[in-house]
């Protein structure tokens, strides 16, 4: 039987993101992790954890394998539903593929992940569907690979990989059948995935946006697909997830929908103090938007992050004052 996931009976649905743990092997650092996610699962009772790749850093870990179970066992010991897309860091040694990781997570009693389709690049696409009080599809996550590193390094194409056309044709379709369900009316929906758009670095450059940039820039591929635009087409995302620049947790809108860093769940990699955390997601039914708040290692809730002005904004604004 399908495991489903509903909203509750006040109306929400509540996601932890959890991003970059790039669990390895057991030390002191990753009991300290592994004990923060615990206090902010215990505190915000979610309804579902997100891990937004990086799971584990399988080239670092001399049992891949078992840094994955370690970097899950937090949720499956509460028993919290919880799903995972892949990052470039979880597939990079050479006996630990995508396709293993992926069997591995789906043998997991409380992972709601589900095998992939047929035809699609990567691995790791799936939609969930959140019914609501009468079972009926209410809302939707989707989750896609991002992939790792640009197959077309040797063009001097990239860094990093990108989403794929196949990807995107997976998600239109899947977000046509949705609507078609839904009398017409796109599901509200969010996306998850590793690797950020491109137009993550145009919000942060042209638009105003709330948190921090801490990272030199935003590592996203060079190439752009267009997902993006699918996204605005179908009219059902209303944001997206994504991890891998440890130093950023900031957030924008861009025609609406709402792009979004996580916040770090190890090590920053900074030259100053940036806490671990986790970025909490909450849906309420029956309404086109979410909140959205960060969680750190302190207790600390984050509701409102520092505005980021891009420059020719600031001067923009201060010339329609005068």
């Amino acid at each position: 039987m399908r495991k489903s996931l509903h909203f509750k009976s006040n109306g929400t649905f509540k996601i932890v993101q959890f991003t970059d743990t790039e669990y390895c092997e057991p030390d002191e650092e990753e009991l300290q992790m592994k004990a923060m996610m615990k206090r902010i699962l215990e505190k915000e009772q979610p309804d579902m954890v997100i891990y937004t790749g990086d799971v584990i850093a399988s080239n670092k870990s001399p049992n891949p394998i078992q840094a994955f179970k370690d970097a899950v066992s937090v949720p499956e010991e509460m028993q919290i539903p919880w799903a995972a897309v892949f990052g470039n860091h979880d597939s990079e040694a050479a006996e630990m593929t995508r396709e293993q990781l992926h069997y591995l997570q789906l043998s997991h009693r409380y992972c709601y992940a589900q095998p992939d389709p047929p035809n699609v690049h990567g691995v790791g696409n799936y939609v969930l569907e959140i019914l609501d009080g009468l079972h009926q599809p209410a809302a939707a996550l989707f989750f896609l690979d991002s992939g790792s590193y640009s197959p077309l390094e040797h063009l001097r194409v990239g860094f990093y990989d990108w989403i794929r056309r196949s990807q995107i044709a997976w998600y239109t379709e899947a977000s046509h059948r949705l609507t078609a369900r839904n009398g017409g009316e796109p599901l509200p929906s969010l996306g998850f995935f590793h690797i950020p758009l491109p137009e993550y670095n145009d919000i942060w450059d042209f638009s105003v946006c709330y948190g921090q940039k801490l990272d030199a820039y935003c590592c996203a591929p060079l190439i752009n697909t267009g997902f993006f635009a699918a996204m605005l087409e179908m009219g059902d995302i209303m944001g997206t997830f994504v991890g891998h620049d440890h130093g950023n947790d900031f957030w924008g809108t861009l025609h609406g929908i709402r792009l979004c860093y996580g916040r770090t769940s190890r090590n920053a990699y900074l030259d100053q103090p940036f806490q671990p955390g986790a970025r909490v997601i909450q849906l309420t039914e029956g309404q086109r938007s979410f909140e959205t708040w960060l969680h750190l290692e302190d207790g600390t809730i984050v509701h409102d992050q520092p505005a980021h002005i891009p420059e020719g904004r600031a001067l923009k604004i201060e010339s329609t004052i005068d």
